[in-house]
């Protein structure tokens, strides 16, 4: 069973949008919504919501009540797929899992520690904008910033940011205008079904966080 849904999950490439969105609700049990998605207009993409200055381009909710829209039904995810194919794929965090954000720098030298150390660790996205973002058991964004202070940072001085509940992050293969398509860092798999408590990762990610911010400090002094 393990390698049939593992060769089940999702690609980078060649499926549908409606096919990576339906397997994410029945093989994860994730809640998955459509948002928007991009158009050609005058040569040129654009998304949807039609604001030529979109700060992320066919990747946000198209409407106020996306939380509410969100489903875990395969059967519901198809349907709202087959209305809107183009639309991008996103996942309501603070449901089956928070996300911890932080730079796609901090979180490569993260990922180095946490798979050295033999941490448990769920799966990891990178973005187009340079973010990477570990999927963690919920409950997550209300324990951070206490977590942090008993680390030693000061939780506003660590570019970390724990999204929750009323958040959402964009699945793979959603593309963000012309910057490229989100991707798995380490892809969902059956060995990693099981997420891990913030508890677990947050040490090695709170030092690499707290490793640049120091080094950007001092290129700044």
């Amino acid at each position: 069973m393990g390698v049939t849904e593992a060769a089940r999950i999702p690609q980078q490439r060649g499926e549908q949008l409606l096919d990576h969105a339906v397997r994410y609700a029945e093989e994860r049990h994730w809640d998955v919504f459509p948002g928007t998605w991009l158009e050609a207009v005058e040569g040129r993409e654009q998304c949807s919501c039609g604001d030529t200055d979109c700060p992320s381009p066919g990747a946000h909710p198209a409407r106020p009540d996306w939380a509410n829209q969100a489903t875990g039904s395969a059967v519901a995810a198809r349907r709202l797929w087959s209305k809107t194919p183009r639309a991008s794929i996103l996942l309501p965090t603070g449901r089956t899992f928070d996300a911890l954000d932080v730079s796609e720098s901090a979180g490569f030298l993260a990922l180095a520690r946490l798979e050295r150390m033999d941490l448990p660790l769920g799966p990891v996205t990178c973005t187009p904008d340079r973010r990477m973002l570990f999927f963690v058991l919920p409950g997550a964004a209300s324990k951070i910033p206490e977590l942090v202070r008993t680390l030693g940072w000061v939780p506003s001085s660590i570019d970390l940011v724990a999204r929750g509940e009323g958040h959402y992050v964009a699945a793979p293969p959603t593309r963000v205008g012309g910057r490229g398509a989100v991707q798995w860092a380490r892809r969902p798999t059956p060995a990693n079904r099981w997420l891990p408590d913030v508890d677990e990762l947050l040490s090695p990610l709170a030092y690499a966080c707290g490793r640049e911010a120091a080094a950007e400090r001092a290129r700044r002094g």
